[in-house]
């Protein structure tokens, strides 16, 4: 039974959404630093089918039995009482099924009841079990009742073993029932289980391997069209969407029968519920559902006949009353839980917040009949619950922020509840939303103009933000019009909802319209993401005592609508001394309260705010430490809340004027302005001191650390070569001394927010100068120090976005806001790729806007055909038909017009129609791209040339598109050549998109930032260890769906990797590529990046089909996200060529070589590091099939670039001469055995000659002898030199494999167990690190990248192997830091 507790430990997630019943933690898998082998049972489909295969080819190296060892000496210190921070103790506990079986758990003290439900949710013996007690028996045969939020410790103590659980049948009740019924269905279908592509390609080639045993059908592989999709993106559109599980039919149908509700007279005997059932005999069943059982009633077509049917079946759940009716139902529901069992633990995991998928089938899938689906369509709740009282959001969150967290253990409960109640309110919110925008839910003060319209439902407070952006663009608008009456932001709703009980309404609008501007901006896009990252700050921050509410912002279908849960007491009116801090009405009266400033102040230190002296309107000073603005409020409940938070990092110097009020600088850039600067005044503090940062020599010296600050850590490669050096002095000797003081400087560095602004500032005027001088210079910061290094990384490919998301999130990770990404596409301009990448963002996020204002607008049936017309219009050519104003000027003066409307085309009516007919359909090709370039030069201040037009034709622009407004497409090949590419059938939904601020687990993120620094000095063990623990965390506070845990399986499989354990890399890879697939989508650039590592471990495997059919399948996503012109598309296909090289097939390595080379020529230039790559591994090639002249030209090439860039002395320069050096001697010694060979031929001829002059009778045999010993000298000369010398020059097989690995593991290098083309270490490895995230993912997930060492030449000989593409920009640094250490 062990086995089965384990398993059930590993999927005690499984069909969590399925099950809502449950609020318990998702965990899965062995909790703490688990060794590879242990988890193979839980995923019995690829990691077996490895480990079947090649059990030996790892040449077990000393560093994975230290791995193990590392594991054990853990467990054994939990078992002294020193456990670490993720680790779990397991004890077995043995549970008696409500069936009266029997099967085991291993439980930790501290899991709740929850928990354990859950557990036995997931376990096939009871997953069909939701309505039962649970009664815990202890050593002392004492029997304790558990409550459902019990933690197991709270009752006994199953450490000292002996107890024992039983399931004890409860009572159904209305809603236990329906619950019941909803996780039967759920249970019967396949749709909860999603299967990745990588399972299945295992799968099919273990099936392959099984059914050919001899090896010489393994090569029989078709080969990839690799190639072939690259050139035609549009076609392989239909190859991302994976063919849908089969499901397999177990029911004809199960249906809430129309007897129901159950007559007065039988609802007093115990029935709730009947049921119509079609078996798949045929045979029709009325089933009674009661307060005990389920069971058969004798029912006729249209009369209800309680009494028991004579077959006399009750059960207490409704699939065993199921499976004693049908046979046929009991096979195939056996088949079903067969199918669930044997996918991988993960797939069976519902996700949090699914991505958007932009595409949808094609052709359409029928759509048939399912009365259970309608049953659930109709029953619409937009979030709340249907039976039972609505979930106080507000009181649950600030609860579960008040739970004690003083012990790893109490913080991983708190997290762990927090996440819970966090993600729920996300889902919740989410429909509530769309209820509110499809006006499904009636507003909460409908008398008033409906532009003052709020909404709460579910308990969740909605409101609607407007687009400022677009209203800025027609200057044909007078300012007094500017949306007074669209003032729907968070900013406005504590006024507002007092105002509505007590009179003050009025009063508030009249404020508003003193100051329209003002007011206005703080309904705007920008003032609602700046809330939400306001208001994530201070959660991060987490003072005791003060309060933020849950919050989410959801746009569709044009709108912005923000949820909040609801401020307890606020909406009753029932304080009239709510606000304690900040001011309501701009500044013209503040208030305060001592309590509440000395934590906001606590919190102010944490986020380097200022407290800082500000004027009202009466002359009164008060000393605040927050945005005026923002809101200090006492609840009902007596807790101290903060609201609108809006500019919580100081105001962007850079950009001035009223219309960017809320152009604020990232809290990204803010700390690594302060690193910098503390850092920098630390090593001159005994010379000048203070002024540190104006001087921007100092401030250089130390721009390595923002990008890899700001990157939470990680090793992106941002430092140059140049400043290393300086970066390796700070961190070694002076480190110690400078940690200290520069973490006190660190909390010194302070900016008050409230300059720039309209609002009074007291304290003397050089105070006051010397805040905006602060606010300034970390302005000039941004300008003059962390743009041009961050295109600096762009153009030397240490930051390498694939596309928009990504670039987004490399440009805020580096404390950059979108708004500079004009500036950046400049400074990218001779690289094609980037220059494209910024066009196409600034395009596509240009006509987001536009698309958005036009869906306002749109009456639903419209939709469908706004949409398409807008997409023809933008990648088509669309002729304009009657003589129309610019469309967008022509809509915004109808709004003026319509000022006491709403304006979001929310109204209804002729008028309504009207507007919404010629607000899309007077928009032709012409005036839409005129309104993007005038967009993008007010909003990122770039004229977007004409070439914008075509260059945006492509499917990464539509891809790009259609996430970012929420649309789905037929995934169909489309003529971006032709006037009209889209049909109204080809939209098939609008989505909504979702930001909100779903805590993440700082206890885990702490330890994967240990992880990483034990990895940059080569420690596996111990790196293991933490990232071990790292998950094991996250996977108690998150569960195995989130994108942090992808990241743990990330270093897990580099750290094995690396330790020469290719299986244990593979499962923690697979892992990591199904989460990233749920989280991220099937075409992210991770996603596409974690099928290029799992390429590269099969490889290493000598599963090089496998792994080929993974490459293709990376190849494709690359070519999905980025388009085929990036230089991560041309370092895969060097990848792919070392493939075939291994594989023999040299014609389609060379084909691959050639074109890599090519897209680096054309992207890069032909002087480019990575064109050096290629032109080496050209070389390489060329050797492996003898031709040691063509070898030696190319790798002279490579010479001359590495010279040019990084100079004689650098060691990968000195490793190509001595490349160069090699592949001439191979071509002398070739010369000169051709040459012998020639000359031994001479001599025998002569005297072939001379015999033959005496005996003619021989010539004819002679002159055959001749010829063939000629054609066998040739052979020799040139296939024994070049075979063996080509494919095997790894001379690591002559040396002790444990002292090699460890070396390798130490220096970040890969050592491949088997023999294979002499990749060149030294070169192929100089493939950038960046990825495609950037930031955040630093490069170690990028596939297509290899990593840049700096081999020192002694290596030369044992190293040249195929280097682990992508895998190590963690380890990366690590070899720069450690040749300088050298040096």
């Amino acid at each position: 039974m062990a086995g089965k507790s384990s398993k059930s430990k590993a999927k005690r997630a499984a069909q969590s959404s399925a099950a809502n019943s449950t609020e318990s933690p998702l965990q899965s898998d062995v909790p703490a630093a688990p060794a590879p082998a242990s988890s193979v049972p839980d995923n019995g489909t690829v990691d077996n089918a490895v480990e079947a295969t090649v059990p030996e080819a790892n040449e077990v190296p000393p560093l994975v039995p230290e791995a193990d060892e590392s594991e054990s000496q853990a467990v054994a210190a939990s078992n002294d009482d020193q456990p670490k921070q993720g680790e779990l103790r397991l004890y077995p506990v043995s549970v008696k099924t409500q069936s009266g079986g029997k099967m085991e758990l291993q439980l930790n003290p501290g899991d709740s009841v929850m928990d354990i439900r859950q557990f036995l949710l997931d376990a096939p013996e009871t997953c069909y079990f939701t309505c039962y007690e649970l009664l815990l028996r202890n050593k002392e045969n004492e029997t304790h009742h558990l409550e459902d939020y019990n933690e197991i410790s709270e009752v006994a103590d199953i450490t000292i073993g002996g107890c024992s659980l039983e399931m004890i049948a409860a009572l159904y009740d209305d809603r236990s029932i329906r619950a019941h019924v909803h996780r039967a269905r759920d249970l019967l279908s396949l749709s909860t289980l999603h299967s990745s592509l990588s399972t299945t390609l295992a799968l099919k080639y273990d099936a392959a391997l099984n059914k050919a045993q001899s090896p010489g059908d393994k090569p029989n592989v078709p080969e990839l069209d690799c190639l072939g999709f690259m050139e035609d993106v549009p076609a392989s559109l239909r190859k991302l969407i994976n063919s849908p599980t089969e499901e397999i039919k177990c029911v004809e149908s199960i249906v809430f029968s129309s007897f129901n509700p159950p007559p007065s007279h039988r609802r007093l005997v115990g029935d709730l519920i009947y049921l119509d059932v079609v078996t798949l005999e045929g045979n029709k069943y009325c089933i009674t559902g009661t307060t005990k059982a389920f069971y058969v009633n004798s029912s006729s077509a249209n009369v209800l006949d309680p009494r028991p049917s004579k077959s006399g079946f009750e059960t207490a759940t409704l699939i065993g009353l199921l499976q004693k009716l049908s046979s046929k139902f009991k096979k195939a529901f056996r088949e079903v839980m067969e199918k669930k069992a044997s996918a991988h633990p993960f797939e069976n995991v519902q996700s949090l917040l699914p991505p958007h998928s932009w595409l949808r089938p094609y052709p359409v899938p029928d759509h048939k009949r399912d009365a259970a689906r309608a049953e659930e369509a109709l029953t619409i709740s937009y979030g709340s619950e249907l039976i039972g009282m609505q979930r106080d959001w507000n009181e649950e969150l600030q609860s579960c922020r008040e739970f004690p967290h003083a012990t790893p253990q109490e913080r991983i409960l708190r997290d762990r509840a927090l996440y819970k109640v966090s993600s729920d309110f996300v889902d919740a919110a989410l429909n509530g939303a769309i209820g509110v925008i499809s006006r499904s839910i009636p507003p909460i003060n409908p008398t008033d103009p409906e532009s003052l319209h709020m909404y709460v439902h579910n308990n969740i407070f909605f409101s609607f933000a407007v687009d400022a952006d677009i209203e800025q663009l027609s200057k044909k608008r007078p300012s007094s019009n500017v949306s007074v009456t669209e003032k729907m932001s968070s900013t406005d709703k504590v006024p507002c909802k007092e105002g509505t009980c007590d009179g003050e309404h009025n009063a508030e609008l009249n404020c508003c319209n003193e100051a329209p501007l003002v007011e206005s901006e703080q309904a705007t896009y920008a003032s609602a993401n700046n809330d939400l990252k306001g208001t994530k700050l201070y959660q991060e921050a987490d003072v005791p005592g003060l309060y933020n509410l849950a919050m989410a912002i959801i746009d569709y279908r044009g709108h912005r609508v923000v949820a909040q849960s609801v401020l307890p007491g606020i909406l009753q009116g029932d304080k009239s001394d709510a606000l304690l801090y900040g001011s309501v009405d701009n500044g013209k009266k503040i208030c305060w309260n001592e309590d509440f400033h000395a934590k906001v102040l606590e919190a102010a230190k944490l986020l380097h705010i200022k407290e800082h002296a500000v004027i009202d309107a009466s002359e009164n000073i008060f000393k605040l430490a927050a945005p005026v603005e923002c809101k200090g409020i006492v609840g009902s409940d007596n807790r101290q809340y903060l609201l609108d938070l809006m500019r919580v990092t100081p105001r962007d110097a850079n950009y001035t004027g009223p219309e960017s009020r809320f152009c604020v600088l990232r809290p990204e850039l803010i700390t690594s302005f302060c690193q910098v600067e503390s850092q920098a005044k630390c090593k001159t503090k005994t010379d000048e001191g203070t002024d540190i940062v104006s001087d921007p020599a100092d401030v250089s010296v130390d721009t390595s650390k923002p990008g890899d600050d700001l990157s939470h850590g990680e090793e992106n490669g941002a430092s140059t070569s140049e400043n290393t050096a300086t970066e390796k002095q700070i961190t070694t000797a002076d480190s110690a001394a400078i940690s200290s003081e520069s973490s006190k400087r660190l909390n010194e560095i302070a900016f008050n927010p409230n300059v720039f602004t309209d609002f009074t500032l007291g304290g003397t005027q050089e105070e006051i100068a010397a805040d905006e001088e602060n606010v300034k210079k970390v302005s000039s910061y941004l300008v003059d120090v962390v743009l041009p290094k961050f295109i600096s990384d762009l153009c030397a490919l240490e930051v390498s976005p694939m596309d928009g998301q990504t670039l987004t999130e490399a440009l805020h990770s580096h404390g950059v806001n979108v708004r500079y990404i004009g500036r950046i596409a400049n400074g990218v301009k001779h690289l094609p790729h980037l220059w494209d990448l910024c066009l196409n963002e600034i395009t596509v996020r240009s006509a987001k806007h536009i698309l958005k204002d036009i869906l306002r607008d749109i009456e639903d049936h419209d939709i469908g055909a706004a949409v398409s017309h807008f997409l023809n219009c933008f990648f088509g050519n669309v002729a304009g038909g009657k003589s129309s104003p610019n469309s967008l000027h022509a809509k915004n003066q109808k709004k003026d017009q319509s000022i006491t409307k709403k304006g979001q085309g929310r109204g209804k009516g002729k008028a309504s129609a009207k507007k919404s007919l010629s607000s899309y359909m007077i928009v032709d090709s012409n005036t839409l791209w005129s309104d993007i370039q005038e967009f993008a030069k007010a909003k990122y201040e770039f004229e977007l040339p004409e070439l914008s037009r075509t260059t945006a034709k492509n499917i990464p622009v539509l891809r790009n598109l259609c996430q970012k407004v929420g649309i789905s497409v037929a995934a169909r090949k489309y003529d971006f050549g032709a006037a009209s590419p889209f049909d109204a059938s080809d939209v098939l939904d609008l989505r909504a998109v979702v930001k909100h601020s779903v805590p993440l687990c700082s206890e885990a993120k702490n330890l994967v930032e240990m992880g990483k620094v034990q990895l940059a000095e080569g420690m596996l063990s111990e790196s293991y260890t933490f990232f071990s623990e790292a998950f094991s965390i996250l996977q108690q506070v998150t569960g195995p769906m989130h994108r942090e845990v992808a990241n743990c399986c990330r270093y897990l499989a580099m750290v094995l990797y690396h330790a020469g354990d290719m299986a244990g890399a593979i499962m923690q890879q697979h892992k990591e590529l199904i989460i990233n697939e749920r989280c991220l989508g099937l075409d992210h650039p991770d996603t596409a990046h974690s099928y290029g590592n799992m390429a590269l471990f099969y490889h290493g495997l000598n599963q090089t089909e496998l792994a080929l059919q993974n490459m293709g399948r990376a190849l494709l996503l690359l070519g999905l996200s980025s388009g085929p012109d990036h230089p991560d598309v041309a370092a895969t296909f060097i990848n792919v060529a070392m493939m075939y090289q291994d594989m023999g097939k040299m014609d389609t390595a060379l084909r691959y070589l050639q074109d890599a080379l090519k897209k680096n020529e054309r992207l890069l230039g032909p002087e480019h590091i990575q064109t050096a790559v290629c032109y080496h591994a050209l070389a390489i090639a060329c050797n492996s099939m003898g031709l040691f002249k063509l070898s030696q030209q190319h790798e002279k090439k490579t010479y001359d670039i590495l010279v040019k860039q990084l100079g004689e002395d650098d060691s990968r320069t000195k490793d190509s001469q001595n490349w160069m050096k090699t592949f001439e001697m191979r071509e002398v010694q070739k010369t000169a055995q051709k040459q012998k060979g020639q000359a031994v031929d001479a001599a025998n001829t002569k005297r072939a000659i001379d015999l033959l002059k005496s005996r003619p009778d021989l010539i004819q045999a002679f002159q055959n002898a001749a010829a063939a010993e000629r054609a066998n000298a040739l052979n020799t000369a040139v296939l024994g030199e070049a075979q063996p010398r080509g494919r095997g020059f790894d001379e690591r097989a002559a040396r002790a494999a444990a002292e090699v690995r460890k070396k390798a593991a130490a220096k970040g290098l890969l050592v491949r167990p088997q023999s294979g083309v002499p990749v060149p270490q030294q070169h192929s490895q100089l493939i950038n690190p960046g990825t495609a995230a950037s930031s955040k993912k630093s490069g170690e997930n990028g596939e297509a990248k290899v990593e840049e060492k700096k081999a020192s030449s002694e290596n030369v000989k044992t190293t040249n192997v195929v280097a682990p593409a992508g895998l190590g920009a963690g380890l990366t640094s690590l070899d720069k830091k450690k040749q300088k250490a050298k040096k």
